[in-house]
């Protein structure tokens, strides 16, 4: 009997298994994103990514499967310092939309208000007072949409 006819079978099983593994590991990054926007979200979800889902599916699902499930549910942050460090960054990038939504994520995660205008504060060093006056503005309307 020829060799590679032995083989075939041992291949395929092997083929078969490593697609199994990798469809169990992206249903498990799933999962666990899909739980870290409703812990951020207190359960509300996120209008923006539901978007993305419906228009943008791959990029929905490498947001939700990769940046959510693998960088944003490491534990080695609690969530407090992950919203602050986060508005920090966008403050700094000038990504306003992004900052708002993690201004009220940080909120509900329980950080202080004073404490997130000392995130604005330090972007007048970290990227100057034009981001922070704009980002002072978004802060702004985040806080008085609280209740």
């Amino acid at each position: 009997m020829n060799s590679k006819w032995l083989l075939t079978p041992l291949v395929l099983v092997f083929l078969a298994t490593a697609c199994l593994d990798a469809r169990a590991t992206e249903d498990s990054r799933r999962s666990k994103g899909e739980a870290v926007i409703a812990e951020l979200s207190g359960g509300a979800g996120q209008p923006v990514l539901q978007a993305l889902h419906k228009d943008f599916p791959f990029l929905a699902s490498a947001t939700t499967d990769y940046a959510l499930g693998e960088v944003w549910g490491r534990s080695e942050l609690d969530a407090r310092t992950r919203q602050l460090a986060t508005v920090a960054v966008f403050a700094a990038q000038g990504n306003l939309p992004q900052m708002k939504i993690h201004a009220g994520y940080a909120l509900r995660a329980g950080v202080l208000p004073a404490e997130l205008k000392e995130m604005i504060y330090l972007t007048t060093v970290t990227a100057g007072f034009p981001r922070a006056l704009d980002a002072a503005q978004a802060l702004r309307e985040v806080l008085a949409a609280q209740p």
